[in-house]
């Protein structure tokens, strides 16, 4: 006992020293992948040379050129989506978007998904990667997990991980679609409401943005021209800005025909921004006529910046809103796709005049412009994530559990009284077992793995992120249950009860016990010594996987759990072996993977130390004068001096049948015996 102790004194250590441990592995920020021309070609199938252009900080992604031609954009779903599988590492797409919404392909480019890893082949991760080229995002934004014609359906055999791929992938592609202005965020300008307004009434509802720089005002900014301006309370420019697409604003402004050319004249994802301007000052100037850029005019919105050239310009002759006041001058530009007409941008016209000493004397004047919400589309609901979406649609399965759940937690408070009653303990338990293998195991896939206990150890190095764990409502609820029952009741709460593939091997060895096979008694010193395969495996595992996740996932396939219980034995010959010879093996040996070989009971085990309450009970006579629990214990969890192990035993309450049982029981058959040989205490007389 006291070496078994020592034992866990030394794994606790090494689990506290972990962080320190990782800090030099995990330490470095996780880099999204990265594309090169040749797999940019090949994303936009092209057998010509490309160039790739990373976005700056305001954007996201790479911009891919060919010829000198912007063909479309790239992004990583971990950069952009920060998608996270469900081994809690990032899972990484790249996503290719061309100029039309259209994704145009994408490629699996890093992922530790054990059920990608051995369990899917790579045809079927290509396959329904692939599948996502061709859907048009300007024409509907799908859910991941909407069924939809244009997509492909997630993969039966992985549905969670399949579905994040989808997630990432459709989130990523959209939100590059939407910072390179290919289609608008999810509201967009009001392209169909018509109300009619005179001037004033577009002022007050803030149509355009207004700013006038008196002659007083130029002639202080200017002071060292050349020729000065004379000051006065004349406008040096009164500019009037301001987006012309509402036909609330563009309809009344210039009139129903000289509107519809205008709009008309526009290209796809552009939109139309009209200056107006009187005073001294022209916003326009002369020399665009000759250069073909108006260069005192930009257009800024954060670090973008655009001057429109001559192909971007429309001539206005006038306004046709009534009670216009008289203008000067009157432009309208078309923006491109990269300034955000939903957004906040800037105006600036640059003044510039020669100065005495040889240069020019400038100065800008800035309006600030935001379209006003009247003119908006109302965004449609905001996107929920993942796990929210998976919650709601399994509404049935998690009943189904929260029941099992439920079930199991009143039949271990009830356990004095269950297990005074053998009939009902045993039926009972083999209705229990039944329904973890048929329901939670091979209906809902509610097996649990050393691969979410090291995924939870990494997350709590590297940044823990609740949404990683709940994905999959059904793990995440029998986590959570034996989250507490380690505490109450210690590794049985899970190993004993809500285990498919130990109650596979309960159920198997239970009929071969019926048909007579022989079970065979494994020595305690050959039994004790074999407990240190399970948890070196769990060392091993979890140390393999600061070293390379992937290899950690390989030696995690030591469970049979994936082959047996989540691809219902429809895998490759070897896995399917495996999985055989150890049902076999558990056919003399009950449990015998649980005894020797589970890296998850192992890993269970550990916590399981901390159980605050001891529900099974001993006699003082238990190991010293009877050893019969000892030999009925089917995981050989009693020692010979009658104490449980609490890191060995599965909690199924034999051997409290066996003390409650007054025909099994030694102790309570010998004090019925006494009982019975006592002499009837005589009978009390009345007194004389």
């Amino acid at each position: 006992m006291l070496k078994r102790d020592f034992l866990f004194f030394l794994f606790s250590l090494f689990l506290l020293s972990l962080p320190a441990q990782a800090s030099g592995i995990l330490g470095a920020a996780i880099t999204p992948a990265k594309p090169t021309p040749a797999l940019a070609a090949k994303l936009f199938g092209l057998n010509r040379s490309v160039y790739l252009r990373q976005q700056d900080a305001s954007g996201f992604g790479w911009v891919v050129l060919s010829n000198g031609d912007v063909i479309g954009y790239i992004g990583s779903t971990w950069e952009i989506a920060k998608s996270v599988g469900y081994s809690g590492r990032p899972l990484d797409v790249l996503v290719a978007v061309s100029p039309k919404a259209v994704i145009v392909g994408a490629k699996l480019m890093q992922h530790n998904e054990p059920v990608l890893t051995l369990g899917i082949s790579e045809a079927d991760i290509t396959r329904y990667v692939n599948g996502f080229a061709g859907f048009d995002l300007a024409a509907s934004h799908i859910s991941a997990l909407d069924n939809s014609a244009d997509l492909p359906d997630v993969i039966s055999r992985a549905t969670v991980s399949t579905g994040v791929i989808r997630d990432g992938i459709l989130r990523t592609a959209r939100t590059l679609a939407i910072a390179n202005g290919l289609i608008g965020s999810g509201g967009g300008i009001d392209q169909l409401s018509f109300s009619a307004n005179d001037w004033p009434s577009l002022i007050k509802a803030g149509a355009f943005a207004h700013k006038r720089v008196s002659m007083a005002e130029a002639a202080k900014k200017m002071a060292g021209a050349k020729v000065p301006i004379t000051p006065g309370k004349g406008a040096f420019l009164d500019l009037y800005t301001g987006l012309i697409d509402p036909p609330s604003i563009g309809q009344n402004l210039l009139g129903q025909q000289a509107f519809t050319r205008a709009v008309g004249a526009l290209g796809p994802n552009k939109t139309a921004l009209i200056v107006i301007s009187s005073g001294l000052y022209s916003h326009r100037g002369t020399s665009w006529r000759k250069t073909g850029i108006f260069d005192r005019l930009a257009i800024v919105q954060n670090s973008q910046r655009f001057e429109p050239t001559e192909d971007d310009y429309i001539f206005i002759k006038k306004l046709a809103v009534p009670n216009a006041p008289e203008v000067k001058e009157i432009s309208l530009f078309r923006l491109p796709p990269r300034i955000n007409p939903l957004k906040p941008f800037q105006v600036e016209v640059t003044a510039s005049r020669p100065a005495t000493t040889g240069q020019a004397v400038t100065f800008k004047i800035v309006a600030d412009y935001l379209l006003p919400q009247a003119y908006q589309l109302a965004p449609p609901p905001e996107q929920r994530p993942l796990w929210q979406k998976t919650w709601d649609q399994k509404h049935l399965a998690i009943g189904i559990v929260l029941a099992i759940l439920v079930v199991q937690t009143l039949a271990l408070f009830a356990q004095e009284s269950i297990t005074r009653r053998p009939a009902l303990w045993r039926w009972g338990r083999i209705v229990f077992l039944s329904t973890t293998l048929l329901v939670l195991g091979w209906g809902l896939n509610g097996q649990l793995s050393v691969v979410q206990v090291v995924a939870f150890l990494h997350s709590l190095l590297t940044g823990f992120r609740w949404e990683t764990f709940l994905i999959d409502p059904v793990i995440f609820l029998l986590w959570s249950f034996i989250a507490m029952g380690l505490l109450f009741w210690g590794r049985g709460v899970y190993c004993g009860w809500l285990c498919p593939f130990g109650a596979l091997q309960e159920l198997m060895n239970l009929a071969a016990v019926r048909l007579g096979v022989k079970q065979i008694a494994v020595p305690q010193a050959i039994h004790e010594r074999l407990w240190v395969i399970k948890y070196t495996l769990f060392m091993a595992i979890l140390a393999l996987s600061f070293q390379s996740m992937h290899n950690a996932l390989i030696l995690a396939e030591v469970e049979p759990f994936k082959t047996a219980i989540s691809l219902r034995m429809i895998r490759a010959w070897p896995f399917v072996l495996f999985v055989v010879v150890i049902l076999f093996a558990g056919l003399f040996i009950e449990r015998f993977y649980c005894r020797y070989l589970c890296p998850l009971g192992a890993a269970l085990a550990i916590p399981a130390k901390l159980k605050i309450f001891d529900w099974l009970h001993r006699r003082p006579q238990c190991g010293r004068e009877c050893r019969l629990c000892e030999t009925k214990c089917t995981v050989g969890a009693i020692d010979p001096l009658g104490r449980i192990n609490p890191n060995e035993c599965v909690l199924c309450m034999r051997c409290q049948v066996v003390m409650n049982d007054a025909n099994t029981c030694p102790v309570l058959k010998r004090r019925a015996r006494g009982a019975q040989s006592k002499p009837p205490m005589p009978a009390p007389t009345s007194g004389a």
